[in-house]
């Protein structure tokens, strides 16, 4: 698969959530304390995700 979610843990030790496509970051989250909390993070993008507005602000 192209695209998947990654748990990682950043320099400070906190665990942070990816969004990689063709072995690319393109987001990631803030960082949390708990494995869980950026589990949630990642559940939290796949339930509200497919809903969200798309708004474009360029001029062109």
């Amino acid at each position: 698969m192209a695209h998947r979610f990654e748990i990682r843990k950043n320099k400070k030790g906190e665990f942070v959530s990816y969004f990689v496509y063709n072995s690319e970051s393109i987001w990631w989250t803030e960082g949390y304390s708990s494995k869980a909390s950026a589990k949630n993070a990642i559940e939290s993008v796949l339930k509200n995700g497919p809903k969200a507005e798309v708004v474009d602000t360029t001029t062109d």
